[in-house]
């Protein structure tokens, strides 16, 4: 499985956000911008804090196993894999949805003077806080699966026999 990379995420969340700037900009010079939904960064944190339960139950579950405690409950592999892959899964969507609320609350920042805009610039800047919470929660439960690099396997194919 390829690990998550910082690079491909950033370069999502801007990309998006250019867009979705350009888009709104656009879309408020032909008529009424749709508003940003108040659900927006409830649901992002809602996923960031299943995430990182995952995160923690794993970690520690690990950790037991590693230190052969008697009361012990073993990780099953797939459900460890299939976690990595809706935490790389979340964290695409979520840089893809947070650029996009950030370009739009870019676009917002130019009219804070009108209430209504002002709600929706603070709902967008906290969708971003939330998807930039989704994506720290994604990376964490990627360490926490990431299997030990075998020293001695490595150690071994570079010595000479």
């Amino acid at each position: 499985m390829r690990e998550l990379r910082i690079r491909v995420l950033a370069g999502v969340f801007i990309v998006a956000g250019i867009l979705s700037w350009a888009g709104a900009r656009l879309w408020n010079s032909i008529g009424t911008l749709p508003s940003v939904p108040l659900a927006a960064p409830i649901v992002l944190a809602l996923i960031a804090a299943v995430l990182l339960a995952t995160a923690l139950s794993l970690r520690a579950r690990l950790k037991a196993q590693r230190e052969r405690r008697p009361e012990a409950k073993g990780v099953d592999p797939l459900m460890a894999a299939r976690s990595v892959v809706f935490g790389q899964a979340s964290a695409l969507v979520a840089a893809l949805v947070a650029g996009m609320y950030g370009g739009t609350g870019a676009f917002l920042l130019e009219q804070l003077d009108i209430p209504a805009r002002r709600d929706q610039a603070i709902y967008a800047g906290f969708s971003v806080v939330a998807g930039i919470a989704v994506i720290a929660a994604a990376i964490f439960l990627e360490r926490v699966c990431k299997l030990p690099e075998d020293d001695d396997h490595d150690k071994g194919a570079a010595s000479p026999a």
